[in-house]
């Protein structure tokens, strides 16, 4: 192999995989401060599980269903600004600023919680939400600009798993700092803290786009810039965005649809696996909390399986793109909807099958970044975060309803098939009284399970992995006279060419009567 070749597959190892490393972490961070609350909130309204010494609250499942929602009630309000803040700053600045927010917001909210209640805490919520909707629009944007089309899968799919692990470390460690000395209040804190960590290494490290690395070797970014396609000037001009071409985009819809669906089954299993543990399955806090990360920590390691198979799958030409995104978006969305349907039917004494199935169903679901999250990026790359920022703006509405339907459905009552205290001998298990109906869970994990199956058959259908042609970056510009100017050009009547008069001599009369006779 010649060394022109190899500066042009770039290093092995380089500034664009630190960049997919920050984005993984950011999200990671992101996502603790995100999703903490489902756990901190049962240690809230039940002090006495996790550590006395802190206060304790009488919230309702309203009042609960409120908290959890009231996030993306902010969430959604500064997505499609998000893609814009993005592409007029550059994602290294706009991302910066939502992690100090966030950083601060989590710091101050035990503090609030004291003197505002649920109130106060709906209200930061929200405003954590604000600042945490622009995270997905620059990180396409971001990785739009760092990934070489033969690297976007792994660099893109990696990053996408720091919401995975964030998932899981939300879930997990909250519960442990939760029955530690530090109690509920130091879920917050470390939320914080990890939160500014991560800001000082992105102000250090990020760059907007590989010109603008301070760190990169010319080889690399020869590399990336080459990859993408882009002229010298690419990163000084503005790309007009066409927006009714995408809003009437058959392929962006399948793929819209596909979110929401994906939104809506994974926001039912975040938010109320705690309360389904807690309510139905009768687990302490702790065990809830270890238990309940199980499915998230399957997400995580189950990511890395997706794609590794999709490396070898595109790399052997076994399959297209295309097809490999709908092969993984349909293990993702229809084996999650078969085992929540399964779900909705045990009780406390199946708890093993209901958390082997829930681990197998959250983390099956992992493939959905393969197969319908990263298709913004395939459509669009020139608009990447402009297609996130709708396709989000949209799905995350979601996540507003999903709890609050949650709470109008589970009601705090005691099951009749538990109504009384038994004694299993068998297991050597007391059966301690049901909070909520299994019959209502079965309403609520139904819903997400058609929704999952409706969902995926749009995406199989109208779904693709090809750039469309509304992504060209003259797609705006006038293409030639006619369109300028709006009106058709008509071309100029042909003219016969002057017969030279030495030929005309030599012509007859009837054939020099038929030559004018055409002219």
């Amino acid at each position: 192999m010649s060394s022109a070749s190899k500066t042009l597959k770039g290093p092995w190892i380089g500034m664009r995989h630190l960049q997919a490393l920050l984005l993984f972490l950011g999200l990671t961070v992101m996502h603790i401060a995100r999703l903490n609350v489902s756990v901190a909130i049962v240690a809230m309204t039940n002090a006495a599980s996790t550590n006395p010494n802190f206060p304790e609250y009488n919230w309702t499942e309203r009042h609960k269903s409120y908290i959890l929602s009231s996030f993306y009630w902010g969430y959604i309000l500064t997505l499609c600004p998000g893609s814009f803040l993005c592409r007029r700053f550059g994602a290294k600045i706009v991302l910066f600023i939502a992690s100090c927010g966030t950083a601060v917001l989590s710091l101050i909210t035990p503090w609030c919680i004291s003197w505002g209640d649920w109130q106060i805490f709906c209200a930061i919520r929200i405003l954590q939400g604000l600042f945490q909707g622009v995270i997905f629009p620059c990180v396409n944007e971001h990785l739009a600009m760092w990934s070489p089309p033969e690297e976007r899968n792994r660099l893109g799919a990696f990053s996408y798993t720091g919401s995975d692990c964030g998932t899981v470390l939300a879930m997990f460690i909250s519960g442990m700092i939760a029955n530690s000395t530090m109690g509920w209040p130091g879920i917050s804190y470390v939320s914080g803290a990890l939160c500014a960590a991560w800001c000082i290494l992105w102000l250090i490290f990020g760059a907007n786009n590989a010109p603008k690395s301070r760190f990169i070797t010319e080889a690399e970014c020869k590399y990336i810039e080459s990859s993408l396609q882009h002229n010298e000037d690419f990163h000084e001009r503005s790309i007009p965005i066409p927006w009714r071409a995408i809003c009437c985009s058959v392929p962006f819809m399948a793929l819209l649809v596909a979110r929401c669906s994906e939104t809506w089954g994974l926001s039912t299993l975040q938010a109320e696996i705690p309360s389904y543990m807690n309510g139905v399955l009768q687990m302490d806090i702790q065990s809830n909390a270890v238990f309940s990360s199980l499915p998230f920590l399957a997400m995580w390691l189950l990511s890395y399986v997706y794609l590794i198979v999709a490396d070898v799958l595109l790399k052997r030409k076994w399959l297209s793109l295309t097809s490999v995104r709908k092969l993984f978006n349909t293990l993702a969305f229809w084996i999650p909807a078969a085992a929540l349907v399964v779900i909705g039917f045990l009780g406390p004494e199946q708890a093993n099958v209901a958390i082997v199935l829930m681990t197998v169903s959250v983390g099956v679901n992992s493939g959905s970044t393969i197969g319908s999250s990263l298709n913004t990026i395939d459509l669009s790359p020139n608009h990447a975060g402009i297609i996130i920022g709708l396709s989000n703006t949209v799905a995350n509405v979601i996540p507003i309803l999903t709890p609050l339907i949650a709470g109008v459905i589970v009601v705090d009552k005691v099951s009749s098939s538990y109504n009384k205290i038994q004694i299993d001998f068998y297991n050597g298990l007391l059966l301690i009284p049901s909070q909520h109906d299994r019959g209502q869970w079965q309403i609520v994990f139904g819903v997400a399970a058609v929704i999952f199956f409706i969902g995926n058959c749009v995406f199989i259908i109208w779904g693709t992995a090809q750039a469309q042609p509304w992504d060209a970056d003259d797609y705006l510009k006038p293409k030639d006279t006619e369109a300028c100017s709006g009106e058709k050009h008509v071309a100029p009547a042909a003219v016969a060419p002057p017969i030279d008069p030495v030929l005309e001599r030599q012509i007859t009369w009837p054939e020099r009567y038929t030559v004018k006779a055409t002219d």
